[in-house]
């Protein structure tokens, strides 16, 4: 596009969308989205003419762009895509529900004028398998389910019911951040409960809350908030399933976790494929900031564009600012210099979800809800093989075997437990004979797993683990970054050495070794660790 003249069309035509919203450079994601949504794909025209309108070169408009799966940018020649695009998801869960085969049947069924393309975790791994058409997620899709809702026209997702501003405060909603934000509940006292309750990060890390407050207070002025609703992982889907239904349970917590940390202003990053719950927040954050409670800081909700690596605190604040989702190298640490170069509170929805219980009952009562000396409560979301997918509240320390037969109503009709992935894509494959191993933060390192954001995939003896280890490295070599050469030759050469009937252990072993020690992130550090379990623990499967 270099030399491209300006099209007096398209610049009328980005002139009418952005209106009077702000030309800054961090709202570039925002406004490549109305372009998308409005036309259906990005042209080269309004690429140029989003460069000029603000006053960025046009490269910048096209890396960004293209970086993001969820934008469809038309080269010259180019044909664009068809008026609906229906994805269905491949994830893991969807794979075992027969999402190949529904896949085929639906490019054959739905013609020309519908695009029908696969999709990374859509994170509705209890209701597989998935297709969405638009944005309108079809749960236990058939051919028949999605050409209807296609022939209806059906492409905007449904908001059900929940609970909204005005029954919050009716059951005693927000008055504990009145009371913190008028001064009558004690800082110090506060940090005290939330580092005495064990609460730790949710969405992977396990950083303890407490201390996170602490250490941002202990930072320069002014500071910022980052809250991370990308929830990529594929497996994962408990804060799309709290913010369904108990949004303001959530702000609130993140209003207390503000003033706890002297936080000036909010920015709330949420995943492109939860436009459900981004109509829900959009609705609800417009309603808290109309009738505050207490003062409000700026609040700012933000929109991916279908980026896993975004799931990743520094590649999302780059996203926020309006670039390609590339992690940083650390340090210095988000704490200290984040978003905008200021030190920034990042955290998960689930882990501030749970800040207003915590406070009014009290660090004993969250603490003590664990089992085998495990501390608090952890939300699992479980798919797979059982007969009650879902999101389970369940004790800290419970095993996998206890989850399954005390909150899952056992293993399907005809299917026996044989394996498990205790924490999602990353988190590593272990057998059913490693069922008794409690699950919650530290306890699955040893055994070369992790409990991630407790997304638990159960498998049956109808599924194989070197199977699912294929799809998981897969999804890791699509979603690559790409910036760091581990990761983006390392998942893709180990992906293609799965391929064969017989696996070269060691060689699969020396890459894994170099994606785990060299990769700047989570994302290239944690892909070889399906791969590695498979060859510890089902062997018999690849020789």
């Amino acid at each position: 596009m270099k030399g491209r003249p300006l099209d007096a069309a398209a610049q009328a035509d980005i002139q009418a969308l952005l209106g009077d919203a702000p030309r800054r450079r961090d709202l570039l994601i925002e406004h490549l989205h109305k372009v998308q949504d409005r036309y259906g794909h990005i042209s080269a025209t309004h690429i140029v003419a989003l460069a000029r309108e603000m006053k960025m070169a046009t490269a910048e408009i096209y890396e960004v762009a293209t970086f993001y799966h969820h934008f469809d940018v038309i080269k010259d020649g180019d044909v664009a895509p068809p008026p609906v695009t229906v994805r269905v998801c491949d994830s893991l869960s969807c794979e075992m529900a027969g999402a190949e085969s529904l896949l085929g049947k639906l490019k054959n069924a739905l013609g020309v004028n519908v695009r029908v393309i696969p999709a990374p975790c859509v994170g509705r791994c209890e209701q597989a398998p998935v297709a969405v058409v638009g944005q309108n997620p079809i749960a236990h899709a058939t051919p028949e389910n999605v050409a209807a809702a296609v022939q209806a026209g059906k492409t905007q997702c449904a908001v059900g019911s929940y609970t909204g501003f005005e029954d919050y405060r009716r059951a005693g909603g927000y008055n504990l951040a009145v009371e913190c934000l008028a001064g009558k509940r004690d800082v110090e006292a506060i940090l005290q409960t939330m580092e005495a309750s064990s609460l730790r990060g949710l969405g992977g890390a396990g950083f303890p809350t407490g201390r996170k407050w602490r250490i941002l207070r202990g930072e320069r002025m002014p500071r910022l908030m980052a809250v991370n609703i990308d929830e990529g992982e594929p497996g994962t889907f408990k804060d799309r399933y709290y913010l369904e239904r108990d949004p303001h349970r959530f702000l609130e917590g993140m209003l207390i976790a503000a003033w706890a940390a002297q936080v000036s202003e909010i920015y709330v990053y949420l995943r492109d494929e939860y436009a459900g719950v981004r109509a829900i927040l959009e609705r609800e954050i417009a309603t808290l900031q109309k009738n505050p409670p207490c003062p409000l800081p700026p609040i700012h909700l933000r929109r991916g564009a279908g980026a896993y690596i975004c799931g990743e605190e520094s590649a999302m604040i780059e996203s926020i600012e309006g670039k390609r989702g590339m992690p940083r190298l650390r340090p210095p640490y988000v704490a200290q210099v984040g978003l905008f170069g200021k030190p920034t509170l990042e955290h998960n929805m689930e882990t501030l979800f749970w800040v207003r219980e915590i406070l009014e009952k009290g660090a004993d009562w969250f603490a003590s809800q664990g089992r085998n000396g495990r501390k608090g409560l952890r939300s699992f979301s479980v798919s797979g093989r059982v007969n009650k997918p879902g999101v389970h509240l369940a004790p800290a320390g419970i095993t996998v075997k206890e989850l399954i037969d005390e909150y899952c109503g056992g293993m399907q009709t005809g299917h026996r437990f044989y394996a498990y992935l205790p924490g999602g894509a990353s988190g590593g494959i272990l057998p059913a004979a490693m069922g008794d191993i409690p699950l919650d933060f530290d306890t699955l390192q040893p055994h070369g797993c992790f409990i991630g954001s407790a997304a638990v995939i159960i498998l049956s003896d109808h599924d194989k683990a070197s199977t699912a280890a294929r799809n998981l490295i897969k999804f890791f070599s699509e979603e690559s970054c790409g910036q760091c050469t581990p990761c983006r030759v390392g998942t893709a050469k180990a992906f293609n050495l799965m391929q064969a009937g017989t696996w070269d252990q060691p060689l699969l072993e020396e890459l894994s070794s170099a994606m785990a020690d060299a990769s700047i992130c989570g994302l290239g550090q944690a892909a070889p660790n399906p791969v590695r379990c498979v060859i510890k623990h089902f062997g018999h499967e690849i020789k």
